[in-house]
């Protein structure tokens, strides 16, 4: 991992360091100063927090939380040098507890001589919670400032623990002009012009996905070979590779993303919502996945305001199970759609989170006798199914008796909306609360 975005140096080396004149693109291009750091002013400017620690001269230990290729191992370096501190690095994809071990003895030797370490942990999250609480004395007593680098959301990866002792610190994935300013250095480093036109030029920078590291992979690659006319946009992707899209099945990407779609769903945008479905299926997510959500928001925020969008998620299921993929996916894109456009209501959601709040809380209340059967003599005599009214029998097929238990009051956990089909339910709610007042008076 070359710095902007680079491999571990070896204890006590800095920010400083020049690089090989042969060493990858991103390497030579690494920044020397916060201030060369592209895309995170909110973090490395006057007012950011990196910023006023370096002013104050005193680090605190923090996490660096952001996207591959946004600058957090070069930003560890500069922190170093910035306030005259040993930088000293580590990787958890490489190291174990020995390695920890001798990262903290050789910290306790210099802190002897009055010179501090910061102690840079590249995918922290990768250490497990034993590893991780080995930290905790070596952060407290200030032998190490930990500086630790992640592209998992902290909350769930960290330690409570030491994410108490440490500040987490968010990183944006680079924009276009922090991308487009990555290629200009390029360009002024090798004295010539990337061979693309502008619009290549801007697909290039699309295509980064937000990380400078693989842009300037893939602009070191295009410099490297000579091309008779600068390369189109077709050119350009007939030549470099497809960037596979950012997507862990099983961490925060695909946890983001069917938010996203639940969100843009329940907010009736079918525009947003095809968006993130085609951000998850293009990036491999599993269709039967997202047709579980989507049978799961069909109940959960549409419910009786459109009975058929249970219907249609089901049928979409069964599509896809008897087409495959990609043909099958339209099923899923046309489920999608039908629940962005249906009219929403989470009553019978409502009513569900209330009901069984009810039935945990009233407990063993037995339902009132005249609706009980009475299979027995004994049952019968002690009054089961007395006066039982049978309410195909009554006026209008409504009885309006009284169905619960003698010691609870008649609750309310549906409540209809004024959307879609409910409208209809409400009106026959109504109606039957009324015949039911006017019986029962």
């Amino acid at each position: 991992m070359a710095d902007l975005f680079a491999d571990d140096l070896p204890a006590g080396s800095g920010a400083s360091d020049a690089p090989d004149e042969n060493a990858p693109l991103a390497d030579r291009l690494r920044p020397h100063a916060l201030a060369d750091v592209v895309g995170q002013s909110h973090l490395t400017g006057p007012e950011g927090a990196i910023g006023r620690m370096v002013a104050a001269g005193k680090l605190s230990s923090m996490i660096l939380w952001g996207p591959p290729g946004t600058g957090k191992t070069s930003i560890a370096r500069l922190l170093a040098d910035a306030v005259g501190m040993r930088f000293a690095a580590i990787s958890a994809v490489f190291s174990g507890v020995a390695d920890l071990k001798k990262a903290f003895a050789e910290a306790e030797t210099y802190a002897k001589t009055g010179k501090r370490t910061l102690l840079f942990v590249d995918e922290i999250h990768r250490f497990n919670r034993a590893q991780q609480d080995g930290f905790l004395p070596f952060v407290e007593n200030g032998t190490v400032t930990l500086v630790g680098a992640t592209t998992e959301n902290p909350s769930f990866e960290l330690n409570a623990a030491l994410l108490s002792r440490a500040q987490v610190l968010i990183l944006h994935r680079l924009d276009a002009a922090a991308l487009e300013e990555l290629l200009s250095r390029a360009e002024a480093l090798l004295d010539r012009a990337l061979p693309v036109t502008a619009d290549a030029r801007a697909a290039l920078v699309a295509s980064a996905d937000g990380d400078g590291r693989f842009l300037l992979n893939q602009a070191e690659t295009l410099f490297d070979v000579t091309f008779e006319s600068p390369l189109d946009p077709a050119g350009l992707s007939g030549f470099l590779q497809r960037r596979v899209a950012v997507y862990d099945k099983d961490r925060e990407g695909h946890y983001n993303l069917i938010s996203a779609l639940h969100k843009s769903l329940r907010g009736s945008d079918p525009q947003a919502a095809l968006y993130y479905l085609a951000r998850m299926l293009v990036a491999g997510e599993e269709p039967l996945y997202v047709l579980r959500r989507l049978v799961r928001f069909a109940s959960e925020d549409i419910g009786l305001a459109d009975p058929q969008a249970l219907v249609q998620c089901l049928a979409a299921k069964d599509a896809y199970d008897f087409l495959g993929s990609p043909e099958g996916e339209l099923a899923v894109v046309q489920a999608c759609l039908y629940c962005a456009t249906a009219p929403k209501s989470n009553a019978a959601y409502k009513a569900q989170k209330s009901a069984w709040k009810s039935a945990k809380e009233t407990g063993s209340l037995m339902p009132p006798a005249n609706i009980l059967n009475a299979p027995t003599k004994l049952m019968k005599d002690v009054g089961y199914g007395a006066g039982y009214a049978y309410d195909h029998d009554a006026e209008g097929g409504f009885s309006g008796a009284n169905y619960w238990p003698e010691e609870m009051q008649p609750q309310t956990y549906y409540a209809p909306v004024e959307r879609g089909f409910e409208r209809e339910v409400r009106k026959r709610l109504d109606y039957w609360d009324k015949l039911r007042s006017e019986r029962a008076g």
